[in-house]
């Protein structure tokens, strides 16, 4: 039962490690594109 929750740990703490790792040396940021769009003022 002892190995059961040992190996539990060690699978949960590697996990969150990855997790981490990646949430800071993974490439996160969106594609940017240039958006226009025409805009019609109504000016009475």
């Amino acid at each position: 039962m002892w190995r059961l929750f040992k190996l539990m740990f060690l699978l949960a703490f590697l996990g969150f490690a990855g997790l981490a790792g990646y949430a800071y040396l993974g490439d996160l940021s969106p594609a940017q594109r240039p958006i226009t769009q025409p805009v019609t003022l109504d000016a009475d």
